[in-house]
């Protein structure tokens, strides 16, 4: 009897159940022509002439500077250059920080001048005051409220160089948490060893946050070598510095988000996104961070635009806004695009400098699985191998992902990438240009073939988990 009565519920459980979606696949006819598109992208220089142009015609980008606006002015006018058939910006509007003055040095038996910046987002002031070191942030944290009163909080954490970029999670857990911290332990300033992995004397810059509710301090980086020679005199005993910033914010600043787009063939209203910030931080020319993105996804594009047989759907590439100060043209983009989070085949960022790609993986489901595999296969010849357990979104992908599209990850060698992240040092000569035409092929192929699949890479709308 009870057999009887679950046999009608569990034939209409399975009639309501979806079914299972399709298997994706790379037509052979995509993947016959993947070799000729490698051969004529590692020969290709136009991805260094848009970094170079982008360096040396704008310079530092700051966001919310004369010089942002003028990189979207850029933009739009190298999009068209390049033969892009849809170009377009969307507006990004956010609150506007100004680097304006810095300085610091040691006070009294040993005096000297010390090498910092300010950290995005940092109040303007003038500090003096006894210097307490702390090895890390958890000392930190671990100290008593209200011991510092009246003191600047020095934390002397080193970050270690990985080729995945993974010792920055704790590095830039300084810059972000710190400054709090500091502030709740009754400190009136804030010093951190940079978080970098160069022993250059050139502090690296980044965004920090204050908590609701903190009054803010002063707050900036020291170069890693300024770290080692503060930590030997705190040793020796009592060391004073005295901290001058004068920065700060100042209103509110529109940008834009800069987008072309190649049409594909037969479902040009479908795209794969592939794009990189314009933005940069102040002190260098925002070469690795993140010119080489730039250069390298429109150079990608217009090379598929030169094949043949465009692919079935259309390439997209965004040139977003403000990344460095919390991903202000990702989540704009995400916003603006919500209903169309289906229509995005793929989505991939190139921000992690311009070493060259070693691996790749995408986040697609089972049904998708074999295609990626498939995608693996074309970038092996360029060095490249397939991490199917490995990877996750760049930056500016990470709110579209959470709305859910589908990312795909193509892992740039990062082991010298924190030596010049957001320093003085980010400029031109950095870059390689062979391991930047590599990255042009990886991208060029990557995106063809996921814009030629037959079937989908799983993205589909799903309620936006908080803001990251």
């Amino acid at each position: 009897m009870r057999i009887a009565l679950l046999a009608p519920a569990l034939a209409a459980a399975f009639l309501a159940a979806p079914a299972p979606a399709a298997e994706t696949r790379i037509p052979d006819a995509a993947l016959a022509q993947m070799g000729e598109l490698r051969t004529r992208a590692l020969a290709d220089d136009t991805g260094w002439k848009v970094v170079e142009s982008l360096t040396t015609e704008i310079g530092p980008r700051l966001a919310g500077s004369e010089a942002d606006a003028r990189a979207v002015a850029w933009a739009v006018a190298k999009f068209h250059a390049l033969g892009f058939d849809r170009v377009w910006s969307e507006p990004v509007t956010f609150p506007k920080w100004e680097r304006r003055s810095e300085h610091a040095a040691v006070v009294g038996a040993h005096a000297q001048p010390l090498a910092i910046t300010a950290l995005g987002g940092s109040v303007g002031g003038t500090v003096e005051a006894q210097v307490v070191r702390f090895p890390d942030l958890a000392a930190l944290e671990a100290a008593a409220d209200g011991s510092l009163a009246g003191r600047i909080a020095f934390v002397d954490f080193q970050m270690q160089a990985a080729r995945d970029g993974s010792g920055y999670r704790a590095g830039g857990a300084v810059r972000s948490r710190g400054p709090s911290v500091a502030i709740r332990k009754g400190a009136i300033g804030f010093l951190m060893r940079s978080a970098g992995t160069d022993n250059h004397r050139v502090p690296h810059t980044g965004i920090t946050r204050y908590d609701d509710g903190l009054e803010p301090v002063p707050a900036a980086a020291l170069s890693i070598p300024d770290a080692d020679q503060l930590a030997r005199l705190a040793a020796r005993g009592p060391v004073s510095v005295r901290l001058a910033l004068d920065c700060g914010w100042d209103g509110q600043y529109t940008s834009h988000n800069v987008i072309g787009q190649i049409t594909g063939r037969s479902r040009p209203q479908e795209v794969v996104l592939i794009g990189a910030h314009l933005d940069s931080w102040d002190l260098g020319t925002g070469a690795v961070d993140d010119a080489a993105g730039i250069g390298i996804t429109m150079a990608a594009a217009r090379l598929i635009a030169q094949m043949p047989r465009r692919p079935a759907r259309s390439i997209r590439v965004v040139a977003y806004a403000n990344e460095e100060q919390g991903l202000l043209g990702g989540r704009a983009y995400a916003q603006a695009h919500a209903d169309g989070i289906a229509l995005h085949q793929l989505a991939a960022e190139s921000d992690f400098g311009a070493g060259r790609i070693y691996a790749f993986n995408t986040g697609a489901p089972a049904h998708a699985r074999a295609a990626t595999a498939q995608i693996a296969g074309a970038l092996a010849p360029l060095g490249i191998a397939y991490a199917p357990d490995k990877g996750g979104p760049g930056p500016d992908i990470i709110p579209l992902a959470a709305r859910g599209v589908t990312w795909a990850w193509l892992a740039q060698d990062g082991s010298d990438y924190f030596h010049l992240h957001h320093t003085a040092d980010d400029t031109l000569d950095k870059i390689d240009p062979a391991a930047l035409a590599q990255n042009v092929a990886a991208y060029a192929v990557f995106a063809y073939l996921a814009a030629d699949a037959e079937g989908d890479f799983g993205s589909a709308p799903k309620a936006a988990s908080p803001a990251p």
